[in-house]
């Protein structure tokens, strides 16, 4: 998938989202971010998501608020992050690569937003669900 496809994809899944109004106040959607490496480390994918995001209309803080949780390298922390996004009910998780494999075992019904450079269910062991 490409960039621009990835955008448009996740700006379409956050204009998705229904509003809900209690007290007459708008609720912010939720994005969860769930990212293998650190906040450092993802600097050009974090850009990107928040250009993909602003294409979109979306401005962190003003009309959506993003929850990030970052593995740091450890990959055996990324089940425990997805479940803490699920836990936090965000809307959407977006994630890269094989980091999508822990938020989809975290859950069955919030969408995950996901780029990567392969075909997850091409990838050795995992099987298409």
């Amino acid at each position: 998938m490409k960039r621009r496809e990835f955008i448009t994809m996740l700006g379409g899944a956050v204009a998705a989202w229904p509003l809900t109004a209690r007290a007459q106040q708008l609720v912010m959607p939720v994005v969860g971010f769930l990212h293998p490496a650190s906040v450092h480390a993802a600097g050009d994918q974090l850009r990107a998501f928040h250009q993909g995001l602003k294409e979109a209309g979306f401005v962190d803080g003003e009309n959506v608020a993003i929850e990030y949780r970052w593995a740091d390298n450890r990959t055996d922390r990324l089940p425990a992050l997805a479940a803490d996004l699920v836990r936090r009910r965000v809307a959407v998780i977006a994630t890269v690569g094989t980091s999508a494999f822990a938020a989809k075992a975290a859950t069955t019904t919030i969408p995950i937003v996901f780029v990567g450079g392969e075909d997850p269910p091409a990838l050795p062991g995992r099987a298409a669900t």
